[in-house]
């Protein structure tokens, strides 16, 4: 019961998401349901749900994540510290900065699968190393990006913003490959039971240390992104991101324990944390309650996984 109830989460939240939006169109009807409204909402969400993919992918393998708003941070100042003071090229910048993410995932995945370092304490060091990292290179921020950069997170298709397009792009990617590709069906079985897993062959560790590879290039892309959509770098880029994206992934289906989540969960997990922020904002609640609400749907998140978890250990 408990499983079923896990698998059709996304179901349930999207049917929710429905609800409060018919809920809210009728409360203000003529601010919130406009294209406008809902294109922003969009819009902000999607940084964080590229980075909710990573972390959905970390949550089923039974891990987690707490740099990835670092990362964000830091590869976006860095690209734009390559191509403000040293003329790099875009490709070569946008490149180098994809490399560095791609190094932080490295480091934590092989200390974290092959050293056995715990997740949350060689995450939490790694956020303030790179958060560090992204202050030295940046200063208090990089502005004057090339147009072509700019040009990335700030053009339109189809009268939608890219950084939307990009979200979808990678939220329909990574459902696909979970659910058509052997390899990332494995990290079902490594959450769900990391030992049984190895014992049957699978690369465990190997295959964990991609996670959290795959993980920090998603958080660098992100960064990029953002970088792009403001047209500056700063090192305040994603504070917060990471504890916003865990609830997100949460929501949408993920539990702390591993074993369980759909890609697509993490969309809606985000949308509706985007969903609360922006109704919060056309009723002008203050923005002190708006960090209180969100705490509190953060701990009554937690206490739901804690139930879920709970229950499905006792069916077992």
């Amino acid at each position: 019961m408990i499983q079923k109830i896990l698998e059709e989460r996304v179901y349930s939240l999207g049917i929710l998401l429905v609800i409060t939006a018919l809920i809210t169109s009728a409360v203000f009807p003529g601010t919130f349901p406009t294209f406008e409204n809902f294109s922003q909402i969009l819009l902000n969400l999607s940084i964080d749900t590229i980075v909710a993919v990573g972390m959905m992918l970390l949550l089923i393998s039974g891990a987690f994540d707490l740099s990835v708003g670092s990362i964000v941070a830091f590869t976006g100042c860095l690209t734009a510290y390559l191509m403000h003071f040293f003329n790099i090229p875009v490709p070569i910048a946008l490149a180098a900065g994809l490399a560095s993410a791609f190094l932080i995932g490295w480091v934590n995945g092989y200390l974290i699968a092959y050293q056995n370092i715990n997740p949350m304490i060689q995450t939490l060091a790694m956020m303030g190393i790179v958060r560090g990292c992204a202050l030295l290179v940046s200063g208090s921020g990089i502005q004057n990006l090339p147009y072509w950069f700019n040009a990335i997170g700030q053009s339109k298709l189809l009268g939608v913003q890219m950084p939307i397009w990009y979200m979808l792009a990678t939220v329909f990617a990574f459902t696909f490959l979970f659910n058509k590709t052997i390899f990332f069906r494995r990290y079902y079985y490594i959450g769900g039971n990391e030992k049984a897993a190895d014992l049957s062959g699978i690369q465990v560790k190997k295959m964990k240390m991609t996670g959290f590879i795959i993980t920090a290039v998603l958080a660098g892309f992100a960064g990029i992104l953002l970088s792009s959509r403001l047209g500056a770098a700063l090192p305040t880029m994603g504070r917060g991101l990471e504890l916003r994206v865990i609830t997100a992934v949460i929501l949408g289906g993920a539990t702390l324990s591993g074993g369980f989540g759909k890609i697509p969960g993490a969309l809606l997990g985000a949308l509706f944390m985007g969903l609360i922020s922006n109704i919060m904002v056309i009723a002008r609640v203050s923005g002190y309650w708006q960090d209180i609400i969100l705490g509190l749907i953060l701990i009554g998140t937690l206490w739901v996984d804690k139930y879920l978890q709970k229950e499905y250990a006792g069916v077992v």
